[in-house]
């Protein structure tokens, strides 16, 4: 599962850098139970969801502010052509969820494994 959020000044180049990263990411256990594989090579399927929570800042105060995550306007197109991307590379459909929707999601997090990809900070 993907959980993906976007702020204004993402670009077309961090989708492309983050669909390559995500499709070549060696996660899963190989027969020796090593993280060796990547979801094409363990014949995996991919669940994007948006999620512009992630982008919530918490350094003042108690109340999340959300004023990094990119409008609906902005997020909603880079959210379909993360989509489209994605699914070129791994070279099949990417299930995911309706933009905008609250929708109840649940997820099993085997190991537990959780990676955060933050495309400003590539380098």
């Amino acid at each position: 599962m993907v959980l993906c959020g976007f702020i204004n000044e993402d670009t077309a180049e961090d989708l492309e850098w983050c669909a390559h990263k995500i499709a070549a990411m060696r996660i899963f256990d190989d027969k020796n139970g090593v993280m060796n594989r990547s979801v094409v090579e363990a014949g995996g399927d991919i669940l994007v969801i948006s999620q512009f929570t992630l982008l919530a800042s918490t350094r003042k105060g108690n109340r999340p502010s959300y004023v990094n995550a990119a409008r609906p306007e902005i997020s909603k197109p880079l959210y379909e052509r993360f989509l489209e991307l994605l699914s070129d590379v791994i070279g099949k459909p990417v299930m995911h969820g309706i933009f905008g929707v609250d929708m109840q999601v649940e997820l099993v997090n085997d190991g537990p494994v959780t990676i955060i990809l933050d495309t400003k900070e590539k380098i």
